[in-house]
């Protein structure tokens, strides 16, 4: 059973709806598409869900409802999974919902120019039953499944092909990348990248709205003053992120609220594991230390994961020690402690593995991805630097991260993930697993790590039924990731929105703003 308590998912008041508002809110981040298969990050799948669905989405507390499938069940004896459509369901345009654009979804969103490839990777086909029958046909049991497709959304066939954008185009975009055209509660009406998306209620959803939003438009502001001088004039209606400095003068002022609550995101150190050598050393050129597991395990032990937490987070955050949290399904009880902060071990180990006087390297990090981004690489580095590993801090927004990281110019990395079926198989699939373009496999996996054990571990976690011993295989694997420390995880980070008090809505633990429960009095 997921460990998730509702206690995370908060629900902000459910009273009768009021009358019917325009609503304007601020992101740090702007989604870099309009692309539900091109671009796998929470701040454009996140959005999109306002947009688009699947056949199956996730409620206030993070369960797994039906959406455009009315219902599900599992094909023979474990071949896979027969989702029933729901009947009558129009696209924005009109268009009637069938399951030629289940089918042609599929076969969009796991093309190798999609970056929701790996979601497919149980999957041996789709088939077309009916106009309103679909069976997915997977490689061997798969009792996740269902909640791994929750962010798989549903494109119109004839509206792509119509528009020549029968494939995602993330690094030159096509019709899909500023234009819309899903079966969600809301629409776009307008996109201007990096400085507005408007949306406006479709009046042909299926499902019966519980928000009372004419208009909504989303802003993106990446300086937090300047977000939080909006939210306090009230030219804003919501703020995500709240800077953690200006919390406790919000939560003082009547007029407006505070949000707070754990994210199921990691934050994480990665590093380049299948490089030969470092690219932003000054001195250290013809080899890679970080290749070596004793380097990566002086990192954990010189970074002061603790005075992170309480200096920049100011005690709103959680130590990590595995690439999910203790509230995901699948953690490892007996593995929660992580590497103590001991910076004379580090420098045993460095010294161990020939680096005594330790090296210089390049760190890459966000300025505008994560809560306080730029400030944990800055205490990061500060840290490092007290063990001999000398880094240059190279912080960039994001739209300009993600091709930096996938062309591998880097020597180590920032990295959050939060698992979008909220089990400890999710990371291992995107994060840990051998990168294999044809097996749908790594496709986050930037450094090139690999287990041969961990390889051969992922499909037997994937199709087992008996829980303790899945648990047993999900163990193993978390025990060679910090034994290898193939990532240093950090911490788990906070969520923190503000809102005007006149405004009620929902925050759930993957940091999904979700437009249709949200309430202006």
């Amino acid at each position: 059973m997921l460990r998730l308590t509702t206690a995370l998912a908060l629900c902000l008041g459910m009273t009768a709806p009021a009358m019917a508002k325009e609503f304007t809110w601020a992101e740090t981040t702007d989604p870099q598409t309009m692309d539900p298969h091109a671009v796998n990050s929470a701040a454009v799948l996140g959005f999109l869900n306002n947009v688009y669905e699947g056949l199956v989405r996730r409620n206030k507390e993070m369960e797994i409802e039906p959406a455009l499938a009315t219902s599900w069940e599992p094909i023979g004896a474990g071949d896979g999974w027969r989702f029933h459509l729901r009947e009558g369901v129009k696209f924005h345009d009109g268009s009637d919902f069938t399951a030629e654009d289940v089918l042609f979804s599929y076969e969009r969103a796991s093309s190798e120019q999609a970056d929701t490839s790996s979601w497919f990777a149980p999957v041996s086909e789709v088939r077309v039953v009916d106009d309103y029958t679909v069976d997915i046909v997977t490689t061997s049991p798969n009792p996740i499944f269902p909640d791994s497709i929750a962010n798989w959304m549903i494109l119109d066939s004839g509206w792509a092909a119509a528009h020549d954008t029968g494939r995602p185009d993330k690094e030159n975009g096509n019709f899909a990348t500023l234009n819309t055209n899903g079966t969600g509660a809301f629409r776009v009406t307008a996109r201007e990248p990096g400085l507005r998306t408007v949306l406006e209620p479709f009046a042909g959803w299926w499902d019966e709205a519980a928000h009372n939003i004419t208009r909504a438009e989303l802003t993106p502001i990446q300086n937090p003053a300047t977000a939080v001088a909006a939210l306090l004039s009230g030219d804003i209606d919501f703020i995500n992120p709240v800077p953690i400095q200006d919390t406790e003068r919000l939560k003082q002022n009547p007029d407006v609220k505070v949000i707070q609550g754990i994210e199921a995101r990691v934050m994480m150190l990665g590093f380049p594991h299948e490089a030969d050598r470092l690219k932003f050393s000054t001195e250290t050129t013809d080899k890679n230390p970080f290749g070596d597991m004793r380097v990566r395990q002086a990192v954990a032990h010189a970074i002061n994961v603790p005075a992170i937490l309480q200096t920049i987070m100011r005690g709103n955050a959680e130590e990590a020690s595995q690439l999910v949290s203790a509230a995901m399904r699948g953690y490892s009880d007996e593995l929660a402690p992580r590497p103590v902060y001991n910076p004379d071990q580090a420098r045993a180990l460095l010294s161990e593995a020939g680096y005594p006087d330790g090296f210089s390297f390049g760190l890459k990090c966000t300025n505008d991805r994560y809560l306080n981004d730029e400030s944990v690489c800055q205490a990061v580095t500060g840290m490092l630097a007290q063990v001999g590993l000398r880094a240059t801090l190279d912080a960039m927004p994001v739209q300009n991260y993600w091709p930096e990281l996938r062309a591998d110019n880097y020597d180590m990395f920032l990295l959050g993930w939060s698992p979008g079926t909220f089990d400890a198989e999710h990371p291992i699939r995107f994060l840990v697993a051998t990168p294999d373009e044809e097996a749908k496999l790594g496709s986050w996996n930037f450094g090139g790590y690999s287990s041969a054990r961990v390889d051969a571990l992922l499909p037997l976690i994937q199709s087992e039924i008996d829980e303790p011993k899945r648990q047993a295989m999900l163990d193993e694997v978390a025990g060679i990731l910090q034994e290898e420390m193939a990532y240093v995880p950090l911490y788990v980070q906070p969520l923190i929105w503000g809102a005007q008090a006149n405004v009620e809505l929902t925050q759930r633990p993957d940091n999904f703003f979700i437009l249709r429960w949200v309430t202006v009095n």
